[in-house]
């Protein structure tokens, strides 16, 4: 060998470690790169910037009940298509069976720190939380259960709006929902609005935002159109923030916003003044 020749690196054939990329995940706020089990562990938000990622409607129920006492109500209730819109019905379908939802809401009755209420929460992965007919009858009813036991009611909204293929049908919820929580008013027994990413349309316009307390969860979006559309109409710059939790506590509409791994004890606490 030349005393200028370079021998050859000898790599061998081992291939290189790969790493599956379903066990990671992007936050689209910093782009951190975090893994799921540790996404998991830390109630699916962000450990560097603190970005709250969707959350599915039963995994928000096991983070806030006491342990065992999660009783769910009206499971079997599924829409059907009285406007026979087209393909909806076997939309409906595939999306119960992708979702393992019968639709975009869970309610029941529970206990958070012994303090006894009814809770529905929305689950944006079906039908991207809309709201038709059988979420807005779980609603009313999970009200209506609390009135008759003397129970708080907490609803944790995430939701894209009211739902088209129902039309009419579904704006009436609006009206139906709010027409129980009025009666639970009436008889001096709480209600705790919790909005999450995103909280939007009909459900923003009604039960969302009517709460004797109404919560949220850090820079979640809060609004009744998209930005776009209010631009386009209104024809001005929005303000800074716009249709943010923070821009929300400033204007009045939220009274508080609450981390994720704080809402179980905020809740706690607050039906325990606020329950007769």
């Amino acid at each position: 060998m030349g005393i200028f020749d370079k021998p050859k690196l000898n790599w061998g054939t081992k291939k290189k470690d790969i790493v599956a990329d379903d066990q990671w995940t992007k936050c689209p706020s910093c782009g951190e790169l975090t893994h799921n089990l540790d996404l998991v562990q830390n109630y699916n938000v962000c450990p560097k910037c603190e970005h709250h990622f969707l959350m599915g409607a039963r995994e928000r129920i096991a983070l806030l009940a006491d342990e065992g006492s999660f009783e769910e109500m009206d499971a079997d209730l599924i829409s059907k298509n009285p406007l026979d819109f087209p393909d909806y019905a076997d939309k409906s379908e595939k999306q119960r069976a992708k979702s393992g939802l019968n639709d975009a809401v869970v309610s029941g009755r529970l206990t958070i720190n012994g303090k006894p209420a009814t809770i529905a929460v929305m689950d944006f992965k079906y039908f991207a939380g809309s709201m038709g007919s059988v979420v807005g009858e779980k609603i009313a009813r999970a009200t209506e259960v609390a009135t008759a036991e003397k129970r708080g009611v907490i609803i944790i909204s995430s939701s894209s709006g009211a739902r088209m293929q129902e039309g009419l049908l579904s704006l009436m919820q609006m009206a139906k929902t709010c027409g129980a929580l009025a009666k639970h008013a009436e008889a001096k027994l709480p209600y705790i609005s919790i909005m999450t990413h995103p909280t939007t349309g009909g459900v923003s316009a009604s039960f969302a935002t009517v709460g004797d307390i109404n919560l949220a969860e850090p820079k979640c979006m809060i609004g009744f159109a998209g930005p776009r559309v209010i631009k386009e109409t209104t024809h001005q710059d929005l303000p800074a923030g716009f249709q943010t939790a923070e821009f929300m506590v400033e204007h009045g509409l939220v009274d508080k916003i609450v981390a994720r791994k704080d809402m179980r004890d905020t809740l706690g606490k607050m039906l325990g003044y606020m329950l007769p």
